[in-house]
């Protein structure tokens, strides 16, 4: 039975058996009862006499919900502050050095209640969710205990009871907390032979990834964390070469991982040990464009044959923002990335950077029907107009989940 046809919209599929972003000039789109989508095609081919409710979209965008692959949504406090510093010179690695950075949330994140960090968390979805983005990838990372990173996974779990959106837990080794700087191996051993193996015995995680830079966590240190991640049957992502490039795409490369996020410093070896793993390549323009950094290699990843997405990197450091219409905006600009490689980094490619393949991005029979009306007909409108958030209708698993007007 259809619960729901939607006509006349210029449907944006994502499909890769399509050609482009798959755009089906005047298309209608049925979502079965069970939310997902029973089928999809020309408006002129639509069969309607089973559908429950009927609706005229008017021409206008119908796109995948859009997927964010890297936040890092559940943390207490801000580092405004910083921001100010970082405004008048100072860098991020200064500032780091002096106390600041990602040390700076682990007391207001370690000191807040569960409820508190529960509600921080629900606001920021909330965020999101108006500006289109169904899927989500949440890391762990601002408490750095044992105990506490379980704690942070736990209520990405809760939350994910509670909420419409699809949320994707990740275990993030973040850095080395300053208590355990003189025991660092045995923090490392900790990692690998207890944290790992709970989290994936408990099922709070879908992937382990590791901040392998100047400033946290060594090339053979990663190794043995994300080591431990396959063997634990976790999949294996990262943060590499933001500041500076320690083998750390290679390595990704060589352990099949599912993504090597920011690489504003990467090698022609590391590009090409990602395109051979077949790994995508994360796009964190927000961050980026903020700390000052140079813009990734696109041209030479794009030759390559690497795929491409875009996140938010939602942080309270170096991108205080969930709206991936703006990194789409930034990426098209600042990164010089095409309008098609946009779409497709916060839909499809996006989708494989957390592992879930076609069942997020993607709008074909039998996916989740989640689903954005946009109040606009044109794909370029979406990042070309930055400043507006275009967003008519949000559906997730077929159902209304935000209504931004006509």
């Amino acid at each position: 039975m259809t619960k729901l046809l939607i006509r006349n919209a210029r449907l944006m599929t994502c499909d890769p058996a399509r050609e482009g972003l798959g755009i089906i000039e005047r298309g209608a789109i049925a979502i079965a009862a069970d939310g997902t989508i029973g089928w999809l095609g020309d408006d002129a081919d639509a069969t309607r006499p089973n559908a429950r409710h009927e609706f005229d979209a008017g021409g206008r965008l119908l796109t995948p919900g859009l997927v964010d692959c890297h936040t890092h949504a559940i943390f207490a406090g801000d580092r405004a502050r910083e921001f100010a510093l970082r405004a008048a010179g100072a860098t991020y690695l200064e500032i780091a050095a002096a106390g600041g950075g990602i040390s700076a949330t682990l007391e207001p994140t370690r000191a807040a209640s569960d409820a508190e960090l529960a509600a921080l968390l629900d606001s920021r979805l909330d965020e999101a969710l108006t500006t289109g983005t169904t899927t989500i990838e949440i890391k762990s990372g601002y408490d750095l205990t044992m105990p506490g990173e379980q704690r942070l996974l736990r209520l990405v779990a809760a939350a994910a009871t509670q909420r419409a959106q699809r949320l994707v837990p990740t275990l993030l080794a973040h850095l080395i907390p300053r208590e355990r700087a003189a025991d660092r191996d045995a923090y490392v051993h900790e990692l690998t032979t207890d944290l790992i193996p709970a989290v994936a015995r408990a099922r709070l995680a879908t992937s382990v990834d590791i901040y392998c830079d100047e400033g946290a966590y060594t090339l053979a240190e990663a190794r043995a964390i994300l080591g431990a991640a396959r063997t634990a049957g976790l999949g294996v992502r990262a943060h590499v070469g933001q500041f500076a490039d320690l083998g750390g795409p290679e390595l990704v490369g060589e352990l099949a991982g599912l993504s090597a996020d920011h690489l504003e410093q990467v090698s022609d070896a590391g590009v090409a040990a990602l395109a051979a793993a077949g790994t995508v390549a994360v796009m964190l323009p927000g961050a980026c464009v903020q700390l000052r950094l140079p813009v990734p290699p696109i041209a030479r990843l794009r030759a390559a044959g690497v795929r491409l997405a875009i996140a938010s990197d939602l942080n309270p450091g170096s991108s205080f923002s969930s709206a991936l219409p703006l990194q789409m905006w930034l990426a098209t600009t600042h990164f010089a990335m095409t309008v098609e490689e946009a779409w497709l980094g916060v839909t499809r490619h996006a989708s494989a950077a957390l592992g879930l393949g076609d069942a997020a991005g993607v709008l074909r029979p039998g996916a989740r029907a989640d689903l954005v009306l946009w109040r606009c007909t044109e794909p370029g409108d979406v990042p070309y107009r930055y400043g507006s958030n275009l967003v008519a209708q949000v559906y997730v698993g077929g159902a209304a989940a935000l209504s931004g007007g006509s």
